[in-house]
């Protein structure tokens, strides 16, 4: 793909690189044929005060003894950062052949033979990749979008330096893919600094650039063993941050899509660590008010548990029935597609654990308003599984549920939720016929009370009104 938008490089055409965005031509005095690059930057590579360079040639046009020293020039090259928020119509030349240089370095990664990479090229290829993403260019566009968000309540913006994060990006992840890559000698540059600053950059606001950091430490977290503990406590901690402190974060879904992976992959039987993220962690996220924005990913990484361990169903129903929503129908529509996902993977043992106050919520939700959720509580009658584990304590759950049903049947404003509820009973009628007259009685002798209460306290009333008209006269 990279081969076909390589642009072609003039071999002699000089440039010059300054602070103010100016472009001037290379000295008369060189005019020999070799290639030239200098730069004079800060130790960190972060900010480029000057680079002068002339464009150095194409590394097909070079013969193999030299190709490895012109890749490394063709990295420091393109440690040059531009800003292209503060000044984003100047230097277009110059940002022109920095991007065909990246796009030659990353063909370069993809098509090189079977020889491992050298410390010399893994060194300079993290220098050149921390020259580009953690720069100060690259923090101040998060800084300004994020106070951009928080003052206009948008939904996220695009990196305006993207033509060039995005072969960056690339080339990281070709880097770290290759399997010239050696591990052992890439965790020297790839260490844990480096990866701790490539989590922060989860929080950007620029979709694409998450999905590529999504990828990327999917790779590293496969490649290098000896990181997978930090990098999991890691985005616990960042993770803590937004349940308990800040509820904003970008990346969260990444970050959930990742752990999913990783939940995948735990050994059995579960350690001690992993069943309090559970509980530290999956489960409070649920609390949060954007969890539409991530309850897809972080369904899967609960459920992901439920399934390695049975035992751990009537924990995570219980932990849901905690934060269940109380005005937000949406979110409770969501927690009722999560639940029965959690109860086809529980067994019986588990269930009856947690049925009764389990019961309770969806008798809650059958006795909605909100026709949408009434209607999806209705639903759970619709999996086999579900109702297998009702069937088996219908005794204990059918007189909780019993009332919410009756009333849907009889008094629900909306049709759909009324026709549900008839085929429910139906189904609960025909399962165990003497309990349903027995909860049906019931129910009718309550609402005969209730309703003697009603006239009961009427009546008082009415005579304590009356009693104070009299008084009054």
């Amino acid at each position: 793909m990279f081969k076909q938008i390589l642009g072609k490089l003039p071999k002699k055409t000089s440039a010059k690189f300054w602070d103010n965005g100016e472009s001037q031509t290379p000295d008369n005095n060189n005019q020999g044929g070799d290639e030239v690059l200098s730069q004079r930057s800060s130790s960190n590579g972060d900010t480029l005060d000057c680079v002068s360079f002339d464009v150095l040639p194409r590394l097909r046009d070079v013969s193999i003894s030299e190709k490895q020293e012109l890749f490394l020039k063709k990295l420091r090259l393109c440690c040059v950062v531009f800003d292209f928020v503060a000044e984003p119509q100047q230097n277009f030349k110059e940002k022109e052949i920095k991007r065909q240089t990246l796009l030659e370095v990353v063909d370069y990664v993809i098509s090189s033979g079977n020889g491992k990479f050298p410390e010399s090229v893994i060194q300079e290829a993290t220098k050149m990749i921390s020259a580009n993403l953690f720069s100060d260019p690259h923090r101040q566009w998060k800084n300004k979008t994020s106070e951009a968000l928080d003052l206009e309540e948008e939904e996220g913006s695009l990196n305006p330096s993207w033509p060039h994060l995005q072969i960056v990006y690339e080339f990281l992840l070709r880097i770290v893919a290759s399997p010239n890559t050696d591990p052992k000698i890439s965790k020297k540059y790839i260490d844990h600094t480096f990866v701790l600053k490539l989590l922060d950059l989860f929080d950007s606001e620029d979709p694409r650039e998450r999905e590529y950091l999504k990828t990327i430490l999917h790779r590293i977290y496969g490649r290098f063993m000896v990181h997978r503990p930090f990098i999991r406590k890691t985005m616990n901690n960042i993770l803590y941050d937004f349940i308990f402190e800040t509820g904003k974060h970008s990346g969260i879904a990444e970050f959930l899509e990742v752990l999913g992976s990783i939940i995948n992959g735990f050994a059995l039987p579960l350690k001690e660590e992993h069943k309090l993220f559970l509980t530290r962690v999956l489960i409070p996220l649920h609390k949060l008010k954007c969890l539409p924005n991530y309850h897809q990913q972080l369904s899967y990484c609960v459920i992901q548990f439920v399934e390695k361990d049975c035992k751990l169903a009537d924990t995570v129903i219980r932990g849901m029935l905690k934060y269940w929503p109380v005005t937000n129908s949406s979110k409770e529509i969501m927690f009722l597609n999560e639940l029965e996902e959690i109860l086809e993977a529980t067994q019986l043992t588990e269930f009856e654990r947690c049925m009764i106050p389990l019961s309770r919520q969806i008798a809650q939700c059958l006795s909605s308003s909100h026709f949408q959720v009434a209607e999806r509580a209705l639903y759970l009658w619709n999996n086999d599984h579900v109702t297998n584990l009702v069937r088996q304590n219908s005794r204990i759950i059918l007189p909780i549920v019993f009332p919410a049903l009756e009333k849907n049947g009889s008094s629900h404003w909306n049709q759909a939720v009324k026709n549900l509820t008839e085929n429910v009973l139906k189904v609960l009628s025909d399962t165990n016929p003497d309990l349903f007259e027995e909860c049906l009685r019931k129910f009718q002798e309550d609402q005969q009370k209730a309703e003697d209460t009603k006239k009961k306290n009427g009546e008082t009333w009415k005579q304590l009104e009356e009693i104070v008209a009299s008084m009054a006269k």
